[in-house]
Parts: C-alpha cells; sequence; structure tokens
C-alpha cells in the first residue's frame, strides 16, 4: 500500500475512534463523582517502547519472509539497527534500545545542536580555558592556545579527526560544558532519544554518560536533515589551520596541514575498501565503549542508516566490516522486509500532529542551498530546528488528528562527491 494511502486510512482510523470514544464516555463524565471522592487513576500496565514494541525486546528482531535474505552471519556487536532514512522504517534491529557508552558517535548530539548557532565564517581566538578539561589520551586535531580558527575549521575537526579540543572550544564559545551539555541533553529528548544521557560534550567515557543504537540513528537522521552536517559527515579530507610560527627569513607565517576522516567506510583502510554509497556519519572508539558507528548510505535512490556498536570481536576495523554486511544486507532487503519498527519523530512534531489544524506547506530539508529538494510524504522522520518538516500530506489535504505525516525529504540532497566515490 503507497504511504500516503497508509497515512489517509491511519487518520480517518484514529479520528473515528477518538469520536467514537467522545460519544461513548461523554454521558459517564456527567456523571462522574467529584474529585475529593474519586478514586487515584491506575498506572500504566507500561511505557511504551519508543518506536515500537518489538526494539524493546532482547536479540535480534526481523521479519524473515520468502524473498527476504538472511541477515549476516557475523555479527558480534551487542547492539546494532538498519533503517530507512527517508521512511524511517526499522528493517532489522538488535538489542535497539540496550543503553551503551556512545564514545564519540555523540558528537553527533553535539553537532546537531551547535551547528545553527554561528554562520561558518564567525572566528575566535582561542583561550587556555578554552581547552581546560579535555580528556587524557583524547583524540585532537591539533587546536593551539591564542591562535584563531574560523568555525567551519572547528567542525571539520570535530567531523574528521573527531577532535576533542575543537568540541571544546566551541563549548566555550556556546558558553561552557556544562550549558552545553544541558541543551544537549534537551535536545536528545526533543528527538525522543529517550536512551541517552550526555555527561560530557565529546563522548569521553564519564559514569552515567549512555546512548542506544536507536538513539544514535535518530540523531544522525536528525543531524543530516542540517546542509552544513552533511557536508562535514561527508568530508574525506581538508586543510586544518596549523600554528603560527617564524619562517627562516624571521617572518611570522600559518601553514596549514591535511586531516583525514577516520570514518574508513568514507576514507578506506588497509582492511577496509570504501563503502560504495557512503556519506558518513561518525565513529568513536573509547575503553568503556568499544567501537561504535553510525554511518549512512545511498545506492539505487535508497538511503539506509545502520549503527553499530560494541562488536565482541576486537579485530581490526570490525565495526566497521559488521557495518558493511548489515549496509549490503538492507539494500537486499529494502522493498522486501516488513519493518519492525520506527525512527519516530522529534516529540514537537508528534505533539503537533496529535492536535487538531491544518496542514503547513512543504518546506526543504536540510536548510537552503544548492542541492535541496522538495520535501515529500512519509510516515515519520527526524531532525530538529532548521529541518524541513511539515503536518499533512501531499495535495493540500487537511489532517485532523493524530495520523498526520511528517514530511522529510524522500531524496535527500546527498553531496554528489559521496556518491559512487572511487577510493582515495
Amino acid at each position: 500500500m503507497p504511504a500516503t494511502e497508509k497515512t489517509v486510512r491511519r487518520s480517518l482510523l484514529v479520528a473515528s475512534a477518538v469520536l467514537l470514544s467522545t460519544a461513548l464516555t461523554a454521558p459517564a463524565a456527567l456523571a462522574a463523582p467529584s474529585p475529593a471522592t474519586s478514586p487515584p487513576a491506575a498506572p500504566p500496565a507500561h511505557t511504551p517502547v519508543v518506536g515500537g514494541e518489538r526494539l524493546g525486546k532482547p536479540g535480534t528482531q526481523v521479519n524473515l519472509a520468502a524473498g527476504v535474505p538472511v541477515l549476516p552471519k557475523e555479527l558480534s556487536a551487542r547492539s546494532w539497527i538498519v533503517a530507512d532514512a527517508e521512511t524511517g522504517d526499522v528493517l532489522a534491529a538488535h538489542d535497539a534500545h540496550r543503553p551503551l557508552a556512545p564514545a564519540s558517535t555523540l558528537k553527533m548530539l553535539f553537532a546537531d545542536t551547535l551547528l545553527p548557532k554561528w554562520p561558518r565564517t564567525t572566528t575566535h581566538r582561542v583561550e587556555p580555558s578554552d581547552l581546560a578539561g579535555v580528556g587524557a589520551g583524547s583524540s585532537m586535531v591539533g587546536v593551539k592556545e591564542n591562535e584563531t580558527y574560523s568555525v567551519h575549521d572547528l567542525w571539520l575537526g570535530v567531523f574528521l579527526r573527531s577532535g576533542n579540543d575543537a568540541v571544546h572550544v566551541l563549548a566555550a564559545m556556546n558558553g561552557g560544558v556544562d550549558k552545553t551539555v544541558d541543551e544537549m541533553n534537551a535536545h536528545a529528548e526533543e528527538l525522543q532519544a529517550l536512551d541517552t544521557h550526555a555527561v560530557s560534550p565529546d563522548g569521553y567515557d564519564a559514569p552515567g554518560q549512555v546512548s542506544s543504537a536507536y538513539d544514535l540513528t535518530l540523531i544522525a537522521r536528525s543531524g543530516l536533515q542540517k546542509k552544513d552536517f552533511r557536508e562535514y559527515c561527508s568530508t574525506v579530507r581538508a586543510q586544518f589551520p596549523g600554528e603560527t610560527k617564524k619562517n627562516k627569513k624571521g617572518k611570522r607565517v600559518r601553514e596549514s596541514f591535511e586531516i583525514q576522516n577516520t570514518n574508513r567506510l568514507l576514507s578506506g583502510d588497509y582492511d577496509v575498501p570504501v563503502y560504495q554509497g557512503i556519506a558518513g556519519v561518525k565513529n568513536g572508539n573509547t575503553t568503556n565503549a568499544g567501537a561504535t558507528f553510525t554511518g549512512v548510505a545511498e545506492r539505487d535512490g535508497k538511503v539506509l542508516l545502520v549503527t553499530v556498536m560494541n562488536p565482541k570481536k576486537k579485530e581490526s576495523n570490525e565495526v566497521y566490516k559488521e557495518t558493511a554486511r548489515l549496509f549490503d544486507w538492507g539494500f537486499a532487503a529494502a522493498g522486501k522486509v516488513e519493518p519492525v519498527g520506527e525512527l519516530v519523530p522529534p516529540k514537537s512534531v508528534a505533539d503537533a500532529t496529535a492536535a487538531p489544524g491544518p496542514s503547513a506547506s512543504p518546506g526543504q530539508a536540510g536548510g537552503t542551498g544548492a542541492g535541496s529538494q522538495p520535501v515529500a510524504s512519509a510516515h515519520t522522520g527526524g531532525g530538529a530546528d532548521g529541518m524541513g518538516v511539515a503536518l499533512g500530506i501531499t495535495g493540500g489535504m487537511l489532517v485532523l488528528l493524530a495520523g498526520g505525516a511528517f514530511l522529510v525529504n524522500r531524496r535527500w540532497p546527498l553531496p554528489d562527491l559521496v556518491r559512487r566515490r572511487p577510493r582515495p
């Protein structure tokens, strides 16, 4: 059944149910006892699982049927998920809501929270206090005190080299680490990433800092609605400003040096080829978290998101190898396998779709600029400030109750440079 038809039918069913419920309960409400004599309301039997009940069950969840390829055998990750980035359908998952240390994949939440705050041309002179609190052994891009960097430079340091020094400078520009972490947690709640609790802005191991494969996928999907986020996470290599020094002639000069993306499916490695159609997103690795990774890839017009957390196998680049196997399965299974859940929309969008009112005009995902495409209807989506969302369905129909469509760009403007990328 087409997505639009499903959405319309769902809207009508919900509307009918609400009207019927109102009609049946109205007389009883008139005869109800006063609040002082009313018995306390019984607590709900259970809290619904975000994205669907099956995603809260332990073990692997997949609807295998005739024509659906079997899942890869060599999967050792403690948690993983395969989802359609456009429709939000979760094609398969394993312990999707299991709380685990996220490592530097948490930088996706940091970026999605702070990216809209400054133009990329904004500059900042680094004070010694900006780098206070960077954890020992952190990944660094090479930010130096008393040097000036553009916001564009700093975000390249965050995405390509996972630089905790660049993260702390941006957090200082935002009013400090504590304020930034509070904003990250508020944004996670808005995205309905309820398994996530940030303690540090950079993903450095900290007690109580957790996320899940489901949440990291929601966060990535939100970030990918932003043009700058897509650009940074898909960049393979770039020039980063170095330290100002005197040359042989005694003149003070500042040269740049090359940085390369540590996402091995994007940049390649001796035992991992560049994955065909890969377009980001973010990797991480710490002692507590092990290896973590969220990736997005496009093939034949289909866009998939895969998150893999902490493979038990400790072989070199295992997290990328398992991600590539799940991508292969997802592209082969797309259109054949029934989903086991969905990526939910942000809380504000979900609340808005539940309220009566006319549909909004379709917008554009990822902000303005070359490459943006008009949105089309879909039953779920993800994102936050600046993302192209609208209430209603294509054709100007009004959605009155909870079945309203959450519109996302069904053919995301992924950067052309990452499509069919040859091995560098």
